[in-house]
Order: structure tokens, then sequence, then C-alpha cells
């Protein structure tokens, strides 16, 4: 059974700190692009941060850039996305999903929902209190 179970979401008061992880069962680590998304009551999906399940690339939304860090474990096949320095406007259910992105497409559509076809976790609710 193929699946993404995302985990460590919880409340949090502003500043602090939050470990989410995404642990993937079913398929083959290799050659996905591994992202981490969330969407805040009344708006979009957004695209938080990626990884290549080789570790070489990574990309950032840049309301998150230097406040969030996602890393992975290929032995465990889980994605971690550590998120420090936590705003009120990080509240919202981060998701992770998966796909095979062409390299050379990666950069330009890591962000877009739509490209994730299939592998996606069930999301987990982040609330940062002010």
């Amino acid at each position: 059974d193929v699946q993404l179970q995302a985990s460590g979401g919880g409340m949090v008061q502003a500043g602090g700190s939050l470990r989410l992880s995404c642990t993937a069962s079913g398929i083959t680590w290799d050659q996905y692009t591994l992202t981490w998304f969330r969407q805040a009551p009344g708006k979009e999906r957004e695209g938080v941060a990626c990884i290549t399940t080789t570790g070489e690339t990574k990309y950032y939304a840049d309301s998150v850039k230097g406040r969030f860090t996602i890393s992975s474990d290929n032995a465990k096949k889980t994605v971690y996305l550590q998120m420090n320095s936590l705003k009120s406007e990080d509240t919202a259910v981060y998701y992770c999903a998966a796909e095979r992105i062409p390299t050379p497409f990666i950069q330009n559509t890591w962000n877009n929902p739509r490209v994730y076809t299939n592998l996606w976790g069930q999301g987990t609710q982040v609330t940062v209190s002010s």
C-alpha cells in the first residue's frame, strides 16, 4: 500500500519551533521530489519547501527562508521540516507530497500542487499563537 504519513503538528507560541515528519511506505525511494505544502483557511495550498531524494536540491518559499529547514533520512524514507521562529502566519494544515519531477523542471514547478498527482500525506495542523 503506497502512502505518505505526516506527523508532528501541534500548537506553539510565536517564536517557538516544531518539527514535522513525513514517512513513505510502499514506494521505491528514488528520484522523487519531496515537498511540504501548507494551506491556511480560505487560502490556496502553497509550497513551503522541497528536497530531492538525492538530497542535492532544496528549495524554499521566500516566506520561510532562514526559518525552516527541510531534510531527509533515506534509510527511514522520511522527510523532515524543522520550523523555527514560528509566526502566526505559519498557521495552516501542512501536507507532504512526492512526485518524480524531471530535474530540469524542479526549480520552476516544485511549489505547484497540481504537479503532484498521486502521493499526498493526510495533513497535520500547525497552530501558532501570538
